[in-house]
């Protein structure tokens, strides 16, 4: 397990950490374009940030303290327990922030990941961005 650091941040003033993380991620290697990976939703949601001697290794967004996404953690650092700790931090802060429920839409390989975090999927499989999602839910 490695020692990382994780903090909530603002768009406006973390944007090219956040960048330096989604971008290898979902732009090169999950090939989503640039113009659907950033939009207006960045500039109101809260965002999580991991770092590794403040550099960026992981991150994701919540919007309305009931929806995560954008979750994305650099290649060389999956499997270490990171996207479990962010979830579980995003989960913790809607909790704290009164919602009922906090739902995401999850890649079909990153199911059983969401499970085991107390999701259940709540729709059929969808194609987002050309690859297949379901939406999933953990009510509080």
């Amino acid at each position: 397990m490695i020692k990382f650091n994780i903090q909530m941040v603002k768009w406006a003033s973390h944007q090219p950490q956040l960048r330096a993380v989604r971008t290898p991620v979902f732009i090169e290697e999950q090939a989503v374009t640039p113009e659907f990976e950033w939009d207006d939703i960045d500039a109101t949601a809260v965002h999580l940030l991991a770092t590794l001697d403040d550099e960026p290794i992981a991150c994701l967004r919540i919007i309305d303290y009931q929806k995560i996404g954008r979750m994305a953690v650099l290649k060389g650092y999956r499997g270490r327990g990171l996207g479990a700790a962010l979830l579980q931090e995003a989960v913790a802060i809607c909790k704290k922030q009164g919602s009922k429920s906090v739902h995401l839409s999850a890649q079909t390989h990153a199911i059983e990941f969401y499970r085991k975090a107390g999701f259940k999927q709540i729709s059929d499989e969808y194609c987002d961005v050309d690859i297949p999602h379901v939406d999933m839910q953990l009510d509080f």
